[in-house]
């Protein structure tokens, strides 16, 4: 029988700790939260290697190092509404509720959002709602939103994103450039977004999130 629980210790050991995360409840979050639940049966295998886990439907669990620092970035705190976009089946969602009033996962794929709260109920995270909906669209009902993170990359954020976050609220987005990625932090200021450079990842961007194409003649 496979030991999960040892896994966990190795990743955070050898993927979290390394990668400059330092906050104990990121941390915590990781080493109690059982990751291998919110894969398909098919892939719990792999549920801890350092890398993204393709989940299907055009989701990842993106890798364990860039999802730690983008929690480290947001720096999280026990007043905050947090939105969590792409959430698949609920993991970002989970750990994030360990640090965070509550979350609310937005997830568009219909098999996964049916499935998230159910795991999520069985891993006790029940700060968690999780809402199946575009992903572009966010879920304005419940905002606005002291942090909002994004569960794939991005070419740019869509404007009723950006209007669901508070003023002084902060999100983090892994910015996709060709080949190139970006971490960057959002911090909402006079309703402008000012964005800062955290650290360089990589992940497929989301449908809705892309550039639109222009064309040449």
């Amino acid at each position: 029988m496979t030991d999960f629980a040892e896994r966990r210790n190795v990743m955070v050991d050898t993927q979290v700790r390394p990668s400059d995360v330092t906050r104990f409840g990121i941390i915590s979050a990781m080493l109690e939260m059982p990751r291998e639940l919110f894969v398909p049966i098919s892939r719990r295998e792999a549920a801890y290697v350092g890398e993204n886990l393709h989940l299907g439907g055009g989701r990842v669990l993106l890798e364990p190092r860039t999802f730690a620092k983008m929690l480290e970035a947001l720096a999280l705190g026990p007043a905050d509404l947090v939105l969590d976009l792409g959430c698949g089946y609920g993991y970002s969602s989970a750990v994030a509720a360990r640090l965070a009033q509550a979350v609310v996962g937005v997830e568009s794929n219909e098999e996964m959002a049916g499935e998230a709260p159910e795991i999520l109920a069985e891993t006790g995270a029940d700060n968690v709602v999780i809402q199946q909906a575009n992903l572009a669209e966010g879920a304005p009902e419940h905002g606005p939103y002291d942090a909002i993170m994004i569960q794939g990359a991005v070419e740019q954020v869509p404007g009723p994103i950006a209007e669901q976050l508070k003023e002084g609220g902060r999100i983090v987005c892994l910015f996709m450039e060709g080949a190139l990625g970006t971490v960057r932090l959002g911090i909402k200021s006079g309703g402008i977004l000012a964005w800062r450079h955290e650290f360089n990842a990589t992940a497929p961007v989301i449908e809705g999130f892309e550039k639109p194409r222009e064309f040449a003649l």
